[in-house]
């Protein structure tokens, strides 16, 4: 299973929000390469980083931040937040993101979504399910859908994409352990599946959970940030089971 770490970029710094609320925002680090090169340092391979900025202003900001994460590490990332153009996807595979993570435009758009995945391939993006009582959500979380996550992730396992993370957004920021009855779901409907989980991991013992019902995937960001999940124990999990 890969360990997947989370920065969150606002201003060019790596902070971490709370249920994805901007009022509640914390700064971690003023710079987020540092983070991204002891996370490489760890033996961590991958990286899920957020641009929250663009995310809230609908289209790309802080690519200069992948740019730099992206030329000074070997980190295969995943970059989202504010790709809703082509022009944004260019900027994001052009600054050195490995695949473009896609979320609220696979709901709103499907159109545009799908063109993407027939133009660039569906290994180039990692498909983002925000899901709350079972129903996909978007806007910042602000808007719940009538999608089942269900139909929602079998519709682009039709297009040919394989890669997916499912936050439960009840949880995300909360610390209070993630969505083990969900993603059981999930990866019992869709064994074939690179399901990443996202959202609620406080601690070591979440990991090995997710481990044992099969996850090929964790994004983690508070709890590492949190000092609640050491590098050290990310270190000994990794070598482990690698």
């Amino acid at each position: 299973m890969q360990i997947i770490p989370a920065i969150d970029i606002i201003d060019g710094k790596c902070v971490r929000l709370t249920q994805g609320d901007y009022a509640q925002q914390k700064i971690y680090n003023e710079f987020p390469l540092e983070v991204a090169k002891e996370f490489e340092g760890a033996g961590i391979k991958r990286l899920h980083l957020v641009d929250l900025d663009g995310a809230k202003a609908g289209k790309v900001q802080n690519w200069k931040v992948l740019e730099t994460i992206a030329s000074q590490t070997q980190l295969i990332i995943d970059f989202g937040g504010g790709i809703k153009k082509s022009a944004d996807l260019d900027i994001v595979f052009q600054s050195g993101a490995e695949m473009a993570t896609i979320g609220s435009l696979a709901v709103k758009d499907a159109v545009t979504f799908k063109q993407w995945i027939h133009q660039y391939g569906p290994n180039k993006f990692f498909l983002g399910a925000d899901v709350k009582d079972e129903l996909i959500a978007v806007g910042g979380w602000l808007e719940t859908t009538n999608k089942n996550v269900f139909d929602f992730i079998q519709s682009y396992i039709d297009e040919g994409l394989n890669q997916v993370f499912c936050t439960d957004i009840s949880k995300d920021g909360k610390l209070e352990g993630p969505s083990i009855p969900l993603y059981e779901n999930i990866i019992k409907q869709f064994p074939q599946l690179f399901f990443v989980a996202s959202g609620g991991v406080s601690n070591m013992e979440d990991i090995h959970e997710l481990k044992r019902i099969g996850c090929s995937g964790v994004i983690i960001g508070k709890a590492i940030y949190e000092g609640r999940i050491t590098v050290k124990q990310l270190i000994s999990f990794i070598s482990h089971n690698s």
